[in-house]
């Protein structure tokens, strides 16, 4: 771990000093994930700030510099910073004023350290001073880092109170940061585990989806089932799921495939299409994200005997899927180009067959028999093409 920012690189983007000198050193600080992923040595892509201005002296302070701001949520203090460098955004301190457990009402602060109790962790409450990059830790977040342990501001029931996200928030930080388990923590996401409930599904689904991107999510995903919460947000995945998980991120790290969301949650899921429907549909996934997860769900045995043919049909990402999910080696169709038909339907018309059904199913044999056949190049296609108008079903 770094025990400073600099040589953090981001501190030097484009447009950051302008934005200092114009908001004011002391007015700002840069805060949460940048200031943590950097003292961990990981790459950073966002930067946050966190200030004393109100949000319209903000926007103001930037107009008269030529700094363009987007009010992105602006009923939550937040304007973001359009700089070359990247965008920033800038949020107002804010205290909670009252919770729900999916929203909150927040009043403007003026103490760092009252905008980073209502933070969720301590490793996210983490403020540098724009110019010297000091780092000031008001709830050991800094020794957590260290520990890599993922520990809740203060009372975690309280925490999770307030935003019951928090719960599976706390699940993707500690399969991405931690090492050290906190019981306490744990306790309390088990606990209240059943507050999840009372969330929206896309909320859900982002957590999800944010935790099985993670490189190693599998221990995590267990513990989550093994404390109940998994159950809560996906019934579906039983212990035998849960270990096809571990065996699939094991086989893409060996057959060198990147970390896939949808091919992971497909894991967790019984090859059954109606389960498959019925998840998409409680998580209100994406189209795209349902027809992955149908056509994954629909996986079979025969798949390993044609994989090229299937991934034809079904697309490399759908076979690539399907095969991994049965333990099969998937590698070969990594930088495998699907080759086009190369046949048209004119040139049967073309050969004497009337326009119509005639056409449809003449391609279609055709095109069964050069799959078959491996994909074999035009001219072979040109003499299935002889054969099949000949009356010769056979090819061989």
């Amino acid at each position: 771990m770094r025990l400073s920012l600099q040589s953090a690189e981001w501190t030097r983007r484009e447009g950051l000093k302008a934005l200092t000198d114009a908001l004011g050193a002391e007015n700002i600080r840069w805060v949460g994930g940048a200031i943590r992923d950097s003292l961990l040595g990981t790459d950073v892509s966002d930067v946050d700030c966190a200030t004393v201005l109100l949000p319209d002296d903000v926007m103001e302070r930037c107009r008269l510099v030529g700094i363009r701001t987007v009010p992105t949520g602006i009923e939550h203090g937040t304007v973001t910073a359009i700089l070359k460098g990247g965008p920033v955004e800038i949020t107002t301190l804010r205290r909670d004023v009252a919770t729900d457990g999916r929203r909150a009402t927040v009043a403007f602060a003026e103490k760092w350290e009252e905008d980073a109790a209502r933070r969720d962790f301590t490793i996210n409450a983490l403020y540098a001073h724009p110019e010297t990059l000091e780092i000031s830790d008001y709830f050991g977040g800094m020794d957590d880092l260290a520990a890599r342990r993922v520990r809740f501001i203060g009372d975690a029931r309280e925490r999770i109170r307030e935003d019951h996200l928090r719960i599976l928030r706390y699940f993707r930080f500690q399969a991405r940061f931690g090492a050290e388990l906190d019981r306490k923590a744990e306790e309390a996401c088990a606990e209240l585990a059943p507050t999840l409930k009372g969330l929206s599904r896309e909320r859900i689904a982002a957590e999800l989806a944010a935790l099985l991107a993670l490189p190693h999510p599998y221990a995590t995903v267990a513990r989550m089932r093994q404390l109940g919460v998994l159950q809560v947000v996906l019934p579906e995945a039983s212990p035998q799921q849960v270990e096809l998980l571990g065996q699939v991120v094991a086989a893409e790290r060996q057959q060198g495939f990147a970390p896939e969301p949808m091919r992971r949650m497909a894991a967790l899921l019984p090859p059954m299409v109606e389960v498959a429907e019925t998840v998409s549909a409680r998580l209100r996934l994406s189209r795209a994200q349902r027809g992955h997860l149908v056509s994954v769900a629909a996986r079979q045995q025969a798949d390993l005997e044609h994989p090229q043919a299937l991934a034809y049909r079904e697309g490399s990402a759908v076979a690539i899927d399907r095969l991994l999910l049965q333990g099969a080696d998937a590698s070969h169709l990594r930088h495998w180009n699907i080759p086009q038909f190369p046949l048209k339907g004119g040139e049967i018309v073309a050969r004497g067959v009337s326009a119509g059904p005639q056409v449809a199913r003449t391609l279609r044999k055709v095109e069964q028999h050069w799959i078959d056949e491996g994909f074999p190049s035009r001219s072979r296609v040109l003499e299935l093409l002889d054969r099949e108008l000949s009356g010769q079903s056979d090819p061989a």
